[in-house]
């Protein structure tokens, strides 16, 4: 899920990685709507309060939302950054690299909201732009290693492909190309991954608050873990692989049977006299 890059990645690959993020995603934002009565995983609804806000002449207000634009900018750009200067060195660290810092983040949020927060202007401030940065560190890396074609923590873009696509489905031909249809399948499954883990955020945060935080963390774990479990499968299998003779018949000699088999297959081929 996290180690290939670009035009090597596959559709299954994609949304896998845009469902899982995509899910968290929809978490973070319910649960900061909730707890902090802000969205935290988008910008855009930001900009349009730092135009209201300037028109209103409340520079304080103005500087904090320029704050929170900025920190969800660095996410993105820390997550890249982090992406292509590690990647000489291990491509799935280098991948997995943001996800790490964004566990740190949205733990950071939960572990102080759960024993520390007084619920103050300044406090909520902040932790708000702990998890902008979060969702920029998430977007960045989507966008990053998968050609700007997994973007998860806003659905504009994947509602406007959506309408496109639904209707471009409406002809045959178009119901042939295995493209566009793939598309169709990855921001569909992105738009309802993330519906999914809206609805999850808001029951949990009524019944558990700030330790929905917890849960989101340990989506994104499974995320980095899963590829380590992948490895650990393949090498596994190779170390327990017979290694292949020298005339390339090492199947047939460990395994009796299935050359008993082929021969048994070979005698049915020769005609009767």
């Amino acid at each position: 899920m996290l180690r290939k890059y670009g035009s090597s990645r596959t559709l299954t690959e994609n949304i896998r990685l845009g469902t899982l993020t995509a899910f968290v995603a929809g978490m973070v934002n319910v649960a900061s709507l909730l707890l902090f009565f802000a969205f935290t995983s988008n910008v855009t609804g930001h900009y349009a309060i730092i135009a209201a806000e300037m028109a209103k002449g409340n520079y304080y207000q103005l500087a904090v939302v320029t704050a929170w634009i900025f920190a969800f900018f660095l996410g993105s750009f820390t997550s890249n950054a982090l992406v292509i200067n590690l990647n000489r060195w291990s491509r799935y660290v280098a991948h997995a690299s943001p996800l790490a810092l964004e566990i740190l983040c949205l733990m950071a949020v939960g572990l102080y909201g759960q024993f520390h927060y007084r619920e103050t202007l300044t406090e909520t401030e902040v932790l708000l732009t702990l998890m902008l940065f979060a969702m920029g560190l998430q977007n960045g890396l989507t966008a990053s290693i998968s050609n700007f074609t997994v973007k998860t923590t806003h659905l504009t873009g994947a509602t406007t492909d959506l309408g496109i696509l639904v209707s471009m489905m409406l002809r045959r031909e178009h119901r042939r190309n295995k493209d566009m249809v793939g598309r169709l399948k990855l921001m569909a499954s992105i738009a309802g991954s993330y519906l999914l883990g809206a609805m999850v955020a808001g029951f949990a945060c009524v019944h558990i608050g700030f330790k929905t935080f917890y849960v989101v963390s340990g989506m994104l774990l499974v995320v980095v873990c899963y590829d380590l479990y992948e490895l650990g499968i393949n090498r596994f299998i190779q170390a327990k692989a017979p290694a292949p003779s020298p005339n390339g018949r090492a199947l047939d000699h460990q395994l009796p049977e299935i050359g008993m088999l082929r021969g048994t297959r070979q005698e049915q081929k020769v005609p009767a006299v």
